[in-house]
């Protein structure tokens, strides 16, 4: 299989906590993916309908809109969108109800750095 390359590739980050939004961004964008920042579900929503992104990675504990809420409505209202859920908030039953519901993958907070490139890239990687 060819490896995808990040060149171009948008990613939308979400997150409440701006230190962890930042780290992300500095992480992935390092690795050469244009990052777009949310801080909630809402925001979420209202950026997807003005920006295209091939992956979003949501935080399950954010206010306004929280995550399981936010990846039930990417799933209905996008359905090819590929899915991150991370969590460090709420224990690992969660992140396998996020899956249920439409995340591709799961990062439990605090990630790790190997962790969260090598799900990115295979997650890319797939088919839509």
């Amino acid at each position: 299989m060819a490896s995808v390359t990040a060149n171009g590739t948008r990613i939308l980050v979400a997150d409440d906590d701006a230190g962890t939004r930042a780290w992300l961004r500095d992480v992935l964008e390092s690795a050469g993916y244009n990052i777009i920042e949310a801080e909630n579900g809402k925001e979420v929503m209202n950026l997807l309908r003005q920006e295209s992104v091939e992956l979003c990675m949501t935080d399950l504990a954010m206010p306004e809109q929280e995550g399981i809420e936010t990846i039930r409505l990417l799933r209905h209202e996008y359905p090819d969108l590929k899915i991150i859920a991370i969590s460090g908030a709420f224990g690992p039953e969660f992140l396998r109800v996020s899956k249920i519901l439409g995340a591709a993958a799961t990062l439990q907070k605090p990630i790790k750095l190997h962790r969260l490139l090598e799900t990115v890239q295979a997650l890319l990687e797939q088919p839509a």
